[in-house]
């Protein structure tokens, strides 16, 4: 019997950590063959160069792609589109992959799903149907959805979601969130064994604070940090920071925490990359989240860590009771500091339920193979009927 070919594609930590098990499900099947693409920030030393963090955990990653500019602008993400897509052509070309999984709503995937679709090859979409309204991601997300053939959304609202925008509901598949099978499965740091491991005093209320780019906006991002950056001086927190991804203007975050940790280092660390165990032992033991990251609506609620999200980059996504919406404003990041902090809505989240986390096994992934693997690979997954509905 011919092994499938099931190739993972991966550009940053983030996108690895939510993929790590499904391709470990993929790897120990002997029905399939797991094929790896590395690209975008993992090969960047700026960001850590994580791809050695994949081949660490016992992968071999069969292609890298380099396809980063080292630029803020939108020009240089357009240009690294262009390079992603021929570099994903070879790629694929030499692959030849029986099918294609990606993540999420990175504009790298966007090189990805454009070869795969010329070389017929069909694609598996997770975390499909979701809404991001302050980032470019939202256009990306849905027209990676439009090119996919088998989607594994988050809940069933984006389940829905995804049939709405004309896809063959027997094709979408809710299973959760796949991320959260780390959470079950990786034995994660008491707060005593994350103070040692990151060589910073968690004494006192401390936050991890993740912000990316208003990607939707232009020039915003230098004053929107320097907000969040007062609000933690000014509360009187401590906070572990983790990078700005990189998108348009997430340098210029990222200097500005740089900048910050080194004036203030008694109350402030900044970190490339934290890897798996660190970030979710940070979501297990610190004492709020603030930022913009999706984290805080996937990951955070399994812990019931109160989250404060500002802005709107996540405006449009499911959010469980831990998340409090603030502005841009410093008042504002304030008061959701001072809420988040507070005994009372502590107790108000104690017994809320993840609503990405469908059955609270850390089975998601294998969920996922199964299907990958069962699924028949014809014409009905390449040739996409419309799925009207009756309006």
């Amino acid at each position: 019997m011919k092994k499938r070919k099931v190739c993972v594609v991966t550009t940053s930590r983030a996108d690895y950590g939510l993929l790590c098990w499904l391709m470990k499900e993929i790897r120990n099947d002997a029905a399939l063959t797991l094929q790896i693409v590395a690209a975008g920030m993992h090969l960047s030393s700026e960001f850590g160069s994580t791809f050695k963090t994949i081949e660490a955990d016992g992968f071999t990653i069969d292609k890298k792609i380099e396809m980063m500019i080292s630029s803020d602008s939108e020009e240089a993400a357009v240009k690294s589109i262009g390079i992603g897509l021929i570099s994903f052509a070879d790629a694929l070309n030499d692959l030849r992959p029986d099918m294609l999984v990606l993540l999420g709503d990175r504009y790298e995937l966007m090189s990805a799903a454009i070869a795969a679709l010329m070389y017929k090859i069909p694609i598996v979409h997770i975390h499909g149907g979701e809404t991001s309204q302050g980032a470019l991601d939202e256009s990306i997300r849905h027209a990676i959805t439009k090119m996919a053939s088998l989607h594994f959304p988050a809940t069933e609202t984006y389940r829905n979601r995804i049939i709405q925008m004309g896809e063959n509901p027997e094709f979408i598949f809710n299973y959760g969130a796949p991320g959260l099978d780390n959470i079950y499965k990786k034995k994660l740091m008491y707060r005593h064994e994350l103070q040692k491991h990151l060589d910073f005093d968690l004494s006192g209320k401390v936050a991890i604070v993740t912000y990316h780019p208003v990607t939707l906006e232009n020039d915003t991002a230098g004053r929107q940090i320097c907000y969040i950056l007062k609000a933690i001086k000014q509360s009187g927190i401590k906070a572990i920071f983790t990078q700005a991804n990189a998108d348009v203007y997430g340098r210029i975050i990222n200097e500005k925490i740089r900048e910050f940790c080194a004036v203030n280092p008694d109350i402030a660390r900044y970190y490339d990359t934290l890897g798996q165990i660190p970030y979710l032992s940070c979501l297990r033991n610190l004492d709020l989240m603030i930022g913009n990251s999706s984290s805080g609506l996937i990951e955070a609620p399994s812990f019931r860590l109160p989250v404060v999200n500002i802005g709107d980059r996540q405006k449009g996504r499911i959010k469980a009771e831990n998340v409090i919406d603030v502005g841009y404003s410093l008042r504002e990041i304030l008061e959701g500091i001072e809420r988040a902090c507070s005994i009372e809505f502590r107790e108000k989240i104690k017994t809320m339920k993840n609503p990405y986390s469908r059955y609270r096994d850390g089975n998601v992934s294998y969920r996922i193979k199964e299907k990958i693997r069962s699924v028949r690979l014809d014409n009905s997954l390449l040739k996409k009927k419309f799925n009207d509905m009756d309006l």
